[in-house]
């Protein structure tokens, strides 16, 4: 890195080290910890599957199933890296995740929000019982034998599930009150809890112009981010963008630096000893 792009870089952490803060993270801040991200250089275009899609057939939910069950495999052996590590080091007056993977809760950190909540739990959509995603792969294995040894090839996606289109086959059970079993995470057409919307604007709002809003790893494609970007910026509070590639809250940034969220976050972690 050259002296003239390392002085913003500087000048960002020396902001973040002395004032209190709430961090805003997705899913570019996973990478490292080999979970593909939507929107990074040279992510391909995906289409996930959304709650109207999930809801609308039996084949749908068998093939969400299918393809999530092989990615479970994956996500769940998932490992918490440098950044998460930081974040947990830095303890900030909120942690605001969208990703759903639950490395964050892995390295420790404690005041959080998941904003879409965790794959690793599973909601009955009739009587709203949660239950634990390990659980329910162990049934899933029971009831299609041999079906993760056959599709290990399958390519991994961010919110993780594969790319795979033969799921015909594959055997879904149903809550024991005959309802449909989803992931208890936040699918694309549905809305955040409003009560983790509120916590997560009371956070921004408190900072005022003596904190800061730190977003790390998020292109800030989707609203259910940009809104506390927005609503940071609005009350005078900078905002600093940590993100390979453009977001949709460039323009309201104080800075916003093109480098790697885990080797930034532990330089922060550094400043702040």
């Amino acid at each position: 890195m050259t002296l003239a792009a390392q002085r913003p870089v500087d000048e960002a952490l020396e902001l973040l080290a002395t004032r209190p803060l709430v961090v805003l993270t997705g899913a570019g801040l996973s990478t490292d910890s080999g979970i593909p991200d939507y929107r990074g250089p040279g992510s391909r275009a995906r289409a996930p599957m959304t709650y109207q899609e999930f809801v609308a057939t039996p084949q749908t939910q068998q093939r969400y199933w299918a393809r999530s069950h092989l990615g479970w495999q994956r996500m769940g052996r998932a490992l918490p890296n440098p950044g998460h590590h930081a974040l947990a080091a830095l303890d900030p007056s909120l942690l605001i995740t969208q990703n759903v993977d639950g490395l964050h809760e892995a390295a420790g950190s404690r005041r959080l929000v998941a904003l879409h909540g965790r794959v690793a739990d599973v909601v009955c959509l009739s009587c709203r019982t949660t239950s634990s995603r390990a659980a329910l792969a162990a049934e899933l294995d029971a009831l299609n034998p041999g079906w993760v040894e056959r599709h290990t090839g399958a390519e991994a996606r961010p919110d993780g599930d594969v790319d795979l289109d033969d799921t015909a086959d594959f055997v879904v059970p149903r809550c024991p009150c005959g309802g449909v079993l989803k992931p208890d995470v936040v699918f694309f057409g549905e809305n955040v809890p409003a009560d983790r919307v509120a916590r997560c604007y009371a956070a921004v709002e408190a900072l005022g112009t003596d904190g800061a809003l730190l977003v790390a790893g998020s292109s800030l494609t989707v609203m259910s981010g940009l809104r506390f970007v927005k609503r940071a910026a609005s009350g005078g509070t900078p905002v600093v963008v940590v993100n390979r590639g453009l977001t949709r809250g460039d323009a309201l940034a104080a800075y916003k630096l093109d480098v790697g969220c885990s080797e930034f976050l532990t330089e922060l972690v550094a400043r702040t000893a």
